[in-house]
């Protein structure tokens, strides 16, 4: 009876530890996929979140473009030199128009 106890224990671990490394790869795999928007005949996805963290070399108008939303400096007041755009300033983006087919 405390065999299959130990077992039972060993099992369920296992079983945990497979499924939280599979949750993780699904999450690699899945950052991976959205950094670039698909090209061709296939739907574009914007690549960007509502909360967007600026990164090294990006501006506002190179953003604009990535994410769809040309309305970036009137969506965030806080920004009040569109120029003096900074890594790890926090911006609000709302694509203006849907996902669409590229030919």
């Amino acid at each position: 009876m405390r065999t299959s106890i130990v077992i039972a224990d060993a099992a369920s671990w296992y079983c945990a530890i497979v499924l939280v490394v599979l949750i993780l790869l699904g999450t690699i795999k899945e950052n991976s996929l959205t950094n670039e928007p698909v090209r061709g005949n296939q739907l574009l996805q914007q690549p960007c979140d509502e909360i967007y963290v600026v990164r090294e070399g990006e501006t506002l108008n190179t953003i604009s473009e990535k994410c769809g939303d040309p309305f970036i400096v009137e969506e965030n007041p806080h920004i009040h030199d569109p120029d003096d755009v900074f890594p790890g300033l926090v911006i609000k983006i709302t694509p203006s128009k849907p996902n669409k087919l590229s030919w």
